[in-house]
């Protein structure tokens, strides 16, 4: 999958300033708002915080995916936030998150969602990569690493 199709530096929040987990859920749920891209923001930030609460989705490596799959969105939509200083977010490896992806999907179309996650977790997969996200991060230093 080609992240161009569904990044843009809009979509990038460099410098998260939320605490806890709802925090940077709401936090990353806003720019989506912003950008217009997101009309109901209860039904998608119910259908995130659900799934949360099944199962954390802070993973290792200081990488958090929320996601939700609802019928409020017509498409995937995905946000990024880092926050250099990590926060707890009951990842898998106890570590503080550093990376939040945020993703959207509709109900029923998967492909897209697990072609996103698929390409994502390829470069997040670098050492590299992650210090370099969190290096001085701006909206337009994420784009360029994670779309280049």
């Amino acid at each position: 999958m080609n992240l161009k199709k569904v990044l843009t530096k809009e979509s990038i929040l460099p410098d998260l300033k939320a605490e806890t987990k709802e925090g940077v859920i709401e936090e990353l749920l806003g720019c989506l708002i912003e950008t217009g891209k997101v009309a109901d923001r209860d039904a998608v930030l119910r259908a995130v915080l659900d799934r949360e609460a099944k199962m954390s989705t802070g993973m290792q490596n200081g990488i958090a995916i929320p996601h939700g799959k609802t019928d409020a969105v017509d498409q995937l939509l995905v946000v990024i936030g880092i926050k250099p200083g990590g926060m707890d977010f009951e990842a898998m490896d106890g570590e503080p998150c550093t990376i939040f992806i945020l993703t959207l999907s509709p109900e029923n179309r998967t492909g897209p969602h697990i072609q996103f996650l698929a390409e994502i977790s390829k470069l997040l997969g670098s050492p590299d990569v992650r210090s370099n996200l969190l290096d001085g991060p701006t909206a337009d230093k994420v784009y360029n690493l994670l779309t280049a």
